[in-house]
């Protein structure tokens, strides 16, 4: 039975993202960008939504850094009922059919790992069928407060989780890793 791992970047306060906020945040780091290369040589299938696929689509397949390389090797599912087909990224499949089928399906079957990274939206529909096995949450040292936006945890039912890893990545960022208890 295959795992589906979910990914999430985001600050203290909980947010993805933040108006007028560079990449990781400001905090890129030696440390971070070995483990971004390390987990994508690990063997996976990524799977993302509309908003996540646009957003890597638009510069990832054209990019030559190893990070983008690597991607576009990667098979990618994009789950989504309104982007056009077919996709051009390579090795990318849209699927239109019910994501909790799809997925149930996919972890039923032999095969690499299921990877979610990033796609909030994604991974809250995910999280609420029970699906993820492990929610990793790489946590960057800043509150964004009104400045935030992408509220990560929105909306969630309350949901337990056993923490089973921690690491400290560049004297700053720290990955927490868990399993859902009562998804």
């Amino acid at each position: 039975m295959r795992e589906l791992i979910a990914d999430l970047f985001i600050s203290l306060d909980g947010f993805a993202s933040g108006e007028n906020e560079a990449a990781f945040f400001g905090y890129p780091g030696e440390e971070l960008g070995n483990w971004i290369s390390a987990e994508l040589e690990k063997p996976q299938v990524v799977v993302m939504g509309r908003v996540t696929y646009t957003a890597l689509a638009a510069f990832v397949p054209s990019a030559t850094d190893e990070v983008s390389v690597r991607m576009n090797q990667l098979p990618k599912l994009v789950f989504s009922s309104t982007l056009p087909g077919p996709l051009v990224w390579q090795n990318t499949r849209l699927v239109r059919a019910p994501m909790a089928d799809e997925i149930r399906a996919l972890k039923n079957q032999s095969g690499s790992p299921l990877r979610s990274i990033g796609s909030i939206s994604l991974v809250k529909s995910l999280m609420q069928l029970g699906l993820v096995d492990r929610l990793r949450l790489m946590m960057f040292p800043l509150v964004l407060g009104v400045t935030g936006k992408e509220n990560i945890f929105a909306a969630y039912p309350r949901t337990t989780l056993e923490l089973i890893d921690t690491n400290v990545l560049d004297s700053r960022l720290v990955l927490l890793e868990y399993r859902p208890l009562d998804c």
